[in-house]
């Protein structure tokens, strides 16, 4: 890969900020499909979790954790990497993962790197709503491996989304691994009565129906992912 001439790696995702946007951040790399650059998140108890943070044209976001030499966290979203730094104020990723400028921590959520996030969440406050302003997803339910209990994921935005569907596609789930809600296979399952609840704007107890069931849109769907179903939308949709 060629380097330009402030030590940048060149490659198509250069494309995606200008040189100048990338000169004064620390540990900035440039891939085909994705910017990559140092972040971390700092607790008062642990200390600060450094890892690196891929920035891909899609608005998607991925951290690979490097906060102790045997971490084998990989390929987090931030929410999830701000809830294994120990982060004690959660919840608020755009403020607590800091990527480093000119020497100083700055807060994600202050610099360019979300631009394509952003755009994506807009895009999604948008198009995806029904007439009533809720968004077109409802909430899916996933079931732990170990307690047998099944969990609901709010799909109200395209990170919500990988999570839920990282879940489905992880064989042995469980409850441990929500990312955005400290829980345990020894809290209750979610009573029945509440679960018919999923966010449709149509009808709150909807079963199903074209304004709540997406088969497919930018926000649900990853053009980083291999699975078959990302893979026949990203497809489609280049086609």
């Amino acid at each position: 890969m060629e380097k330009m001439e402030n030590g940048l790696e060149k490659g198509n995702g250069l494309s995606m900020f200008s040189e100048e946007e990338l000169r004064e951040m620390s540990g900035v790399s440039v891939f085909d499909e994705y910017v990559e650059v140092t972040c971390g998140c700092t607790s008062h108890r642990y200390g600060d979790a450094v890892g690196r943070l891929r920035v891909f044209l899609s608005g998607y976001l991925q951290i690979i954790c490097e906060c102790t030499p045997g971490c084998d966290e990989d390929k987090l979203t931030p929410a999830a990497f701000e809830k294994h730094s120990g982060r004690e104020t959660a919840r608020k990723w755009k403020n607590n993962i800091w990527v480093i400028i000119n020497g100083d921590k700055v807060p994600l959520g202050k610099t360019v790197l979300l631009k394509y996030y952003n755009q994506v969440a807009k895009a999604a406050n948008g198009s995806q709503r029904s007439q009533n302003g809720r968004v077109g997803h409802r909430d899916e339910f996933v079931r732990c491996t170990r307690c047998n209990k099944e969990r609901r994921f709010r799909l109200r935005s395209k990170e919500e989304c990988r999570i839920h569907h990282d879940a489905v596609s992880d064989a042995n789930w469980k409850c441990s691994d929500l990312p955005y809600e400290k829980i345990t296979c020894d809290d209750e399952e979610e009573r029945g009565s509440r679960r018919v609840y999923r966010g449709c704007g149509r009808s709150p107890t909807c079963k199903g129906c074209t304004s709540c069931v997406c088969f497919g849109c930018d926000i649900c769907r990853f053009s980083d992912c291999d699975c078959q179903t990302c893979t026949d939308f990203t497809s489609n949709v280049k086609a």
